[in-house]
């Protein structure tokens, strides 16, 4: 299959490694993964700030840009789930990363290991708007010598709600400072989603802690090949 990577503003400037992984991932797969270089941000930051008619231009863009591939991937639901809701044509050929290995190429198993604590955070975009439902949980069970966490109140927010966090620091702080607690009482080593918007608010929230949990995004934990 030959799958156009939507790497998002957030990745493309603060987290490469999450794109880089994904092709790691795929290419593991024996799929033909291709960055085009002239794709932009796909307007969700526009609709979410009010500018809905810049954002649907965006979209119109992304679909130029990304129309020729058999299917196109993202690490970022809530990215996904934009280009969804303004483009419902799309939407049978636009994924979050682990929906497209569970759902679309019935893959659970991408041969990755990771001897590690892990909790999962499923992020609000990702239980209520793309509905990935438990295909990350499936991904993560497969993953070798990796031990999955429970996490209390795990479908609650994480604060960040794009500019929500601005907006309302306090509270978007009160939310994470939640959530970070969970995190901690779990034991995990790291905390994982398939956002990397959320795990930029929470591995913040964790580093100022200083307890030594990491935030990582599911595609880095799918990449890895760790031995015990």
């Amino acid at each position: 299959m030959r799958i156009g990577l939507f790497v998002t503003c957030l990745g493309d400037t603060l987290y490469p490694e999450t794109g880089r992984a994904v092709v790691t991932v795929l290419e593991r797969l024996g799929h033909e993964v291709v960055f085009p270089a002239e794709q932009t941000c796909c307007g969700q930051l526009h609709a979410n700030s009010g500018y809905p008619d810049e954002a649907l231009k965006l979209v119109r863009r992304f679909e130029s840009i990304f129309g020729s591939y058999d299917a196109v991937v993202s690490p970022s639901s809530s990215c996904v789930g934009h280009v969804r809701e303004l483009a419902p044509e799309l939407a049978p050929r636009v994924f979050e990363l682990s929906e497209l290995l569970v759902n679309r190429l019935g893959v659970e198993d991408v041969g990755a290991s990771f001897p590690h604590r892990v909790a999962y955070h499923p992020t609000c975009h990702s239980l209520r708007v793309t509905k990935v439902g438990d295909a990350p949980l499936r991904l993560l069970r497969n993953v070798r010598g990796l031990e999955l966490v429970p996490l209390e109140r795990a479908e609650e927010c994480c604060g960040f709600g794009g500019t929500f966090a601005v907006k309302n620091a306090a509270t978007s702080s009160a939310i994470l400072a939640d959530k970070c607690d969970a995190i901690e009482a779990s034991g995990a080593g790291y905390c994982t989603a398939v956002d990397g918007s959320c795990l930029l608010q929470i591995g913040g929230g964790l580093e100022r802690r200083s307890g030594g949990v990491r935030a990582l995004h599911l595609a880095e934990i799918l990449a890895a090949t760790e031995s015990a």
